[in-house]
């Protein structure tokens, strides 16, 4: 089965919760965003690396704020199931941003990055990267690949969330950003099942349709599907 689950910001300790510890042989685990295990670099990284992607099951992750993108972009891209990725080690894979997949029969259409709020501070700390952002060009990607696709797909994950979600989790009046704009776009014209993001440090159902995940492991599919 697929599973999704949020910002996990280099927290190996959280491969060790009953929720982790169920996956079994052959599941797929989505990390939508802030995965932060591509950090400082070095050799103790890389065998933290090497050993998430000896897991029994895969680990897929999407970008967000909080990478370091010039350690990221240094891996090769490749096709994977049916769009382009980044082997990072064995199971461990990085989704692309405006990519589409196939997994256990579903498609899914995944869109990293976002802006951090406090770029400002990172920045003079060496700890900000400019690529967090998503550029004009990848937004066109994203949207020509969705075209390509009949503008319908099973599932949408992304690390920011759209405008609209995000208007409903901040009641003081959320400032959006191109991104979260961008994915309005997508809620008006593209038909899918199921959206889920992170970014947010929370764990919550907006709608049958939309769901926040932080710390949940949750199947992406509602019902098992029946084979």
């Amino acid at each position: 089965m697929v599973y999704v689950t949020g910002d996990l910001h280099g927290e190996y300790a959280r491969f060790s919760d009953p929720a982790f510890r169920r996956l079994k042989k052959g599941d797929t685990l989505i990390v939508c965003g802030d995965f932060g295990f591509l950090w400082k670099g070095g050799k103790k990284e890389e065998a933290l690396l090497r050993k998430i992607g000896k897991k029994r099951y895969t680990v897929l992750f999407l970008d967000g704020q909080h990478e370091n993108f010039e350690l990221l972009n240094a891996y090769p891209v490749t096709d994977w199931n049916g769009g382009k990725a980044q082997v990072v080690s064995g199971n461990l894979i990085h989704l692309l941003r405006g990519e589409l997949y196939t997994l256990e029969g579903e498609s899914y259409f995944t869109f990293g990055g976002g802006e951090s709020p406090d770029r400002e501070l990172r920045a003079a700390a060496g700890a900000w990267w400019e690529e967090e952002m998503p550029s004009p060009a990848e937004m066109r990607h994203g949207l020509e690949t969705l075209m390509q696709a009949g503008k319908k797909v099973d599932y949408i994950l992304t690390h920011e969330p759209s405008g609209k979600c995000r208007g409903l989790l901040e009641s003081r009046g959320a400032r959006l950003d191109g991104l979260n704009i961008y994915f309005n776009q997508l809620e008006e014209h593209v038909e899918y099942s199921r959206w889920f993001f992170g970014c947010q440090h929370l764990d919550k159902a907006l709608s049958r349709r939309h769901r926040a995940v932080f710390r949940d492991v949750v199947p992406v599919r509602e019902t098992p599907k029946r084979t």
